[in-house]
C-alpha cells in the first residue's frame, strides 16, 4: 500500500518521443492526462482546457519507482522528512518510492507504522511505501508481528543495514511472511566477515591500509538466503548487490527457478574502489564500492535481467557526520536526485546499455520485484510520467537539492541527461 498527497491534472505532453519498452512504445506521440489518467496517445490530440506542455526533442518514459530509500524518518528528521525525501524523489522522476524501517523508533510495529502512513499520506510529493522490519527492532532475535504489519500496511519485510544472521531465525521468517504474501528484502552480510571493514578487501585497501570489507561476506549471506528461499518455496529479494560472486549465485538460482529478484546502485554501477583514493567520505557506503570486475558483473547483471532493479539506496547524513576522516564516517550516499543523470551519464551515453534499458530497470523493474502496479503509458493507466532532456548537462552542486542532506558522490562532477517533470499519480509533482 502506497501513501501520498492526493490530486489529478488535465495536461498535454506534446510532441515527445514516447518510451515504453514493456509496452512496446517508442515513437513520437502527444500523450493526453484527463483527471490524472491516461486518456489518450495519438498525434494532434484535441487540448479543451487542458495545460499543454511542449516538449519536441526531449523523451517520456513511466516514471521511476525507487524500492530502496531512507527517510530517517521518525528519529532524524535533520537528515531527511517524508516532505523534502519525496520532494527529492520528485525532483529524480520518481513517482513512487519504498522506505527501510531503520529508523528510531524501528518500524517494527503497526503504531509506528500508522503513524508513517498518516504522515505520508498528507506530506509525500509522491506515493510511499513502507517496508517493517523482520525482526523486532533490527536486533535478529525475535520476529515481529508481520499479519498485523501486512494488514496495517506493509509493502514487504527487511532489517536492511543488518543481516538476519540466524538461519533459524531466517526460515522461520519465510515461513511467515509466506501467510502475508509480502517479499522478504534481504541486506546480505556475513557480519563476521565484514566487521570492522572500512572498503572494499582488495589492493587499494592494502594501499591505503583500511580494513577490508571482502566480497565474500556478502556474497555467503546470498547463497544462504537463496538456499532458504529455494528450500521453502518463497520469493526473496536481495538489496543492494555489490559483488561478482553474488550476482553469479543470483543467476544459478533463478535459473534452478527460485522466484529471486535483485537490486544495484547507481554508487555500484559506475564507480569503483579506486574511488576511496579520494579519502572522500561521500564514497563510503555498505556494502563498499568494490573492484571493476564486480562493477562489469553488475552492468551485465543489469543487461540481462538477472538483476531487474535499480535502487538509489538514498541515505542522508548530516554534514557534520561526513565531514570527519574517512574511518570516522557513516556509510551511506544519497541518491534520488541524481539517480538517472548518473547512469545516462555513465552506462547509456558511453554506450554500456540502452536507454530503454535502463528506463525499465528504474521503473517496472523495481515495481514488479515487490509485486506493485508497474507504471505505464497506455490509455486508462493513471499517469506517471517523467519527462527527460538527454541533451542537458550540469554539474551537480548543492544548492539544486531537496533533499535536506547533500552527501552525494556526485557532489561537482557534469553529468548528461536532467529531468524535466514528474508526474506522480496523475499529480504534478515536479517541473525543472
Amino acid at each position: 500500500m502506497l501513501f501520498g498527497k492526493q490530486g489529478s491534472d488535465d495536461l498535454v505532453i506534446r510532441g515527445a518521443r514516447v518510451v515504453d519498452a514493456a509496452e512496446g512504445v517508442d515513437a513520437a506521440l502527444d500523450v493526453r492526462v484527463d483527471g490524472g489518467m491516461i486518456a489518450q496517445l495519438g498525434t494532434d490530440l484535441e487540448t479543451n482546457a487542458h495545460r499543454i506542455i511542449e516538449a519536441r526533442g526531449l523523451v517520456l518514459a513511466p516514471a521511476f519507482v525507487d524500492p530502496h530509500v531512507h527517510l530517517r524518518t521518525p528519529g532524524r528528521e535533520d537528515e531527511e522528512t517524508i516532505a523534502s525525501g519525496t520532494a527529492a524523489a520528485a525532483a529524480g522522476g520518481y513517482c513512487a518510492i519504498l522506505a527501510m524501517p531503520n529508523t528510531e523508533p524501528v518500524v517494527d510495529s503497526a503504531t509506528v507504522l500508522r503513524s508513517l502512513a498518516e504522515t505520508a499520506q498528507a506530506e509525500a510529493e509522491v506515493p510511499v511505501g513502507f517496508l517493517a522490519a523482520i525482526t523486532r527492532n533490527q536486533g535478529g532475535a525475535e520476529l515481529t508481528e508481520m499479519a498485523e504489519l501486512s494488514e496495517a500496511g506493509a509493502v514487504g519485510f527487511t532489517d536492511d543495514g543488518r543481516p538476519v544472521v540466524a538461519p533459524g531465525l531466517m526460515r522461520r521468517a519465510f515461513q511467515y511472511s509466506a501467510v502475508t504474501g509480502r517479499r522478504l528484502a534481504l541486506h546480505c552480510e556475513e557480519p563476521t566477515l565484514s566487521k570492522s571493514g572500512q572498503m572494499h578487501e582488495g589492493a587499494v585497501s592494502a594501499e591505503l591500509g583500511f580494513a577490508g570489507y571482502p566480497s565474500v561476506a556478502e556474497s555467503l549471506m546470498v547463497e544462504r538466503d537463496l538456499a532458504l528461499a529455494a528450500y521453502e518455496r518463497q520469493p526473496v529479494h536481495l538489496l543492494h548487490l555489490s559483488a561478482h560472486e553474488s550476482v553469479e549465485a543470483l543467476s544459478r538460482a533463478q535459473v534452478a527457478g527460485v522466484a529471486a529478484t535483485a537490486e544495484a546502485t547507481p554508487h555500484h554501477l559506475c564507480l569503483t574502489d579506486e574511488a576511496v583514493r579520494s579519502l572522500d567520505a561521500n564514497v563510503k557506503m555498505n556494502p563498499p564500492l568494490r573492484a571493476e570486475d564486480d562493477r562489469q558483473a553488475l552492468v551485465a547483471g543489469l543487461r540481462d535481467g538477472t538483476i531487474a532493479a535499480i535502487a538509489t539506496d538514498h541515505a542522508p547524513h548530516a554534514r557534520h557526520e561526513k565531514e570527519v576522516p574517512f574511518e570516522a564516517a557513516p556509510f551511506g550516499v544519497t541518491g534520488l536526485e541524481t539517480a538517472f543523470s548518473a547512469l545516462y551519464t555513465h552506462l547509456v551515453a558511453s554506450g554500456l546499455l540502452k536507454l530503454e534499458t535502463l528506463l525499465e530497470r528504474m521503473s517496472a523493474g523495481p515495481a514488479r520485484a515487490y509485486g506493485l502496479d508497474a507504471p505505464r503509458i497506455v490509455v486508462g493507466a493513471p499517469a506517471n510520467l517523467v519527462l527527460l532532456d538527454l541533451q542537458a548537462s550540469h554539474r551537480v552542486s548543492e544548492s539544486e537539492f531537496r533533499s535536506r542532506s547533500a552527501n552525494s558522490w556526485l557532489l561537482g562532477e557534469t553529468v548528461k541527461g536532467q529531468v524535466r517533470l514528474t508526474v506522480a499519480a496523475g499529480r504534478v509533482a515536479f517541473e525543472g
